[in-house]
């Protein structure tokens, strides 16, 4: 918990004195019985020293959330989100056919993408972006259910891995009214201009902070591995700037899998520094899979991640100052029940 205003704090130091006060007059209150009072009423006043000072406690707590309330107290608090919209941006290359998770990469992840989408609300519409040597949105954002379930099937494999270009469509398919070229961003270019993105290629209303768009998001999955096409970190930069959580699944394992492809033979393994990187670039999250089970577990994790995860930072002034007027009421309550005075 952090304070807007912490210097006010400071009033917490009048409370020493004001409980002085209280030990003071409640003794020349004593003093006063037990002098001017007969035994019996004098009994009664030095009775128990529960009712004798609870709502004296209650005061001092009531004052202290007052006081809280008055500093601007801001706790970071998860509250539910509204995702409306996401886009799976599937890797479809050549390294998917690895069979190091069952049966292979492309069909183990087709499997687990179904399962994920069915697991959505009816509300969330989906789309589905194929990444190769080019991006393609096979699916618009839709409702359909049958609509994406065969997209999904209609994968086949093909060569190269652009995942800056599918990040960069399915950014744009997400936000149609952001002015995202992504005709721009995935053309050809040479490195130095790959190592920034043109101000023709983002028309932006208003900077945004990283994962402040609870409405959208991306899911990618893939095997890391990226050879043609922008730099996915600047794919991933853009996504961030617009707010958009790009979460990353890693499908495959560390040691990899051998393919064999015109009579050469090549190693195939889990890029996942490069995965994690894009996650952590837009306040996402990253997830591995070794195996199919794995797979179908994230996709289901994931389903309550992109629920539940809208953290922010909230002033609860509101709430301290409302629990210090109740223990302010309750105090006033009992010292008038027990002694028909307020404290």
């Amino acid at each position: 918990m952090s304070f807007h205003w912490p210097l006010m704090l400071w009033l917490l130091a009048g409370l020493p004195p004001l409980v002085l006060f209280y030990v003071r007059r409640l003794g020349r209150r004593r003093k006063s019985a037990l002098r001017f009072a007969g035994l019996a009423e004098a009994g009664q006043v030095t009775g128990g020293a529960l009712r004798r000072h609870l709502p004296a406690v209650l005061l001092l707590l009531a004052l202290c959330s007052m006081i809280f309330a008055v500093a601007r107290p801001q706790a970071v608090i998860t509250l539910p989100s509204r995702i409306d919209t996401v886009m799976l941006a599937m890797d479809v290359s050549g390294s998917m056919r690895a069979a190091d998770v069952k049966p292979n990469r492309l069909a183990a992840a087709q499997n687990a993408a179904k399962a994920f989408i069915e697991d959505q609300p009816g509300h969330v519409r989906i789309g589905v972006v194929s990444i190769a040597a080019a991006a393609a949105v096979v699916q618009s954002p839709t409702g359909s259910r049958d609509d994406i379930f065969q997209a999904i099937d209609r994968f086949q494999l093909q060569r190269g891995t652009a995942l800056g270009s599918g990040l960069a469509i399915a950014l744009a398919t997400l936000l149609p009214d952001a002015g995202i070229d992504a005709g721009s961003l995935t053309s050809k270019r040479t490195r130095a201009a790959r190592d920034s993105v043109d101000s023709d290629a983002v028309r932006k209303v208003g900077p945004a902070s990283a994962g402040e768009n609870t409405s959208a998001a991306i899911v990618l999955l893939s095997d890391g591995h990226s050879n043609t096409g922008p730099d996915p970190l600047q794919a991933a930069g853009l996504a961030a700037e617009h707010g958009v959580r790009i979460f990353t699944v890693g499908v495959g394992t560390l040691d990899g899998a051998t393919l064999t492809t015109d009579g050469m033979s090549m190693r195939v393994r889990l890029d996942e520094e490069a995965l994690k990187k894009i996650a952590l670039k837009t306040d996402g999250e990253y997830f591995r899979a070794d195996n199919a089970v794995d797979l179908k577990r994230i996709y289901r994790h994931l389903s309550a991640k992109l629920t539940n995860e809208n953290r922010r930072l909230t002033e609860v002034s509101a709430l301290f100052a409302a629990f210090g007027v109740a223990l302010a009421m309750i105090s006033g309550l009992l010292s008038l029940a027990w002694f028909n005075r307020v404290l």
